[in-house]
């Protein structure tokens, strides 16, 4: 055989590979990109986390050329819907999107049916959204400074309602209760809805809630704000001072979402996933339908994100053990 020809199989050979990569190429994108993508939300409907995915859903599925299911398994903090998302396939049909009760969970439940780091793929930390604590119009503290000054000169006679125990809404007062020195009881709820509920029928004085959720109510006068609890001031609602701003400059905590996978997603399809939620995000669209939910935009990388999920486990575990927060 002369070299001539066996130069020409070479090529042959060569050309015939890449033709057959770019058809796998092909088909796994077409397998993929036309195949409904299946949100998993370990949220009620009606939360705040669920209220922002689906305002941002029509624009992600124009981006991602397939539909869009959101499927909300609530229940035990977020764990069986959690559990169902590492349980899914790593093909990028399946993704969760998840918020403060996913790093909280390692810290308040004695065992886990996952790790909550190695158990999932971060795709995007999409953003951040304050708490903001409300009480009853009656509620005679008009401000934080003044609810303080009560809750001292009445210790453990005050109340505070949260979406249940070992939850961010609880969590959240419980670090300002060790940033201000009060002692005020918790009264858990089954669901942020009752527990919004009972402060605007006056059953209990107030709650920490997403500013989404509450400012509907501010705004008719059916429940006063006292704080924020992030460190600025949301644009939702820009008259309302935080709590840092009123003495307790320590104080950020706020709710947050983000998107992960199953462990094991391939590198490829995080990207690709990880493009298609930040083409979402930076259009109009997206990135106004999020914001009048009351977020502010991060769109963390997945690294990135996956420190993120990191520093957040080890800083809920610190508030978690100081507060002797139980789920009991």
């Amino acid at each position: 055989m002369t070299p001539t020809i066996r130069r020409r199989q070479a090529l042959q050979h060569v050309s015939l590979g890449l033709g057959a990569g770019l058809l796998q190429t092909l088909a796994f994108a077409q397998s993929t990109d036309t195949k409904p993508l299946r949100l998993i939300l370990p949220v009620g409907a009606g939360s705040g986390v669920d209220a922002a995915t689906r305002a941002v859903s029509t624009a992600l599925a124009r981006n991602l050329g397939a539909p869009v299911v959101i499927e909300n398994m609530p229940g035990a903090g977020g764990v069986p819907g959690t559990q169902a998302l590492v349980r899914a396939p790593k093909d990028g049909t399946v993704l969760g999107v998840l918020s403060n009760n996913h790093v909280v969970n390692p810290s308040v439940y004695k065992t886990m049916p996952y790790d909550s780091l190695a158990d999932i793929t971060p795709v995007m930390v999409i953003g951040s959204a304050p708490l903001v604590l409300v009480a009853h119009p009656s509620f005679a503290p008009r401000n934080l400074k003044e609810m303080v000054a009560l809750a001292k000169s009445r210790p453990g006679q005050l109340n505070y309602a949260s979406s249940g125990n070992g939850t961010i809404i609880q969590l959240a007062f419980e670090a300002l209760k060790m940033e201000a020195g009060i002692f005020v009881t918790h009264i858990p709820y089954r669901s942020m809805g009752q527990a919004v509920t009972d402060v605007i029928g006056n059953q209990v004085p107030m709650v920490f809630a997403a500013a989404s959720i509450v400012q509907p109510h501010i705004k008719s006068g059916a429940l006063k704000a006292l704080a924020v609890g992030s460190a600025q001031r949301t644009p939702v609602l820009p008259d309302v001072p935080t709590v840092a701003e009123q003495g307790y400059p320590n104080y950020d905590l706020g709710g947050w979402i983000a998107v992960a996978g199953p462990a094991g997603l391939p590198a490829a399809e995080v990207s690709r996933l990880h493009g298609v939620w930040r083409r979402t995000l930076e259009s109009g669209e997206g990135r106004d339908a999020l914001i009048a939910q009351g977020y502010q935009l991060k769109l963390l990388a997945p690294d990135a994100s996956a420190r993120f999920f990191k520093s957040e486990i080890e800083r809920m575990a610190k508030i978690v053990k100081t507060a002797n927060v139980k789920l009991d």
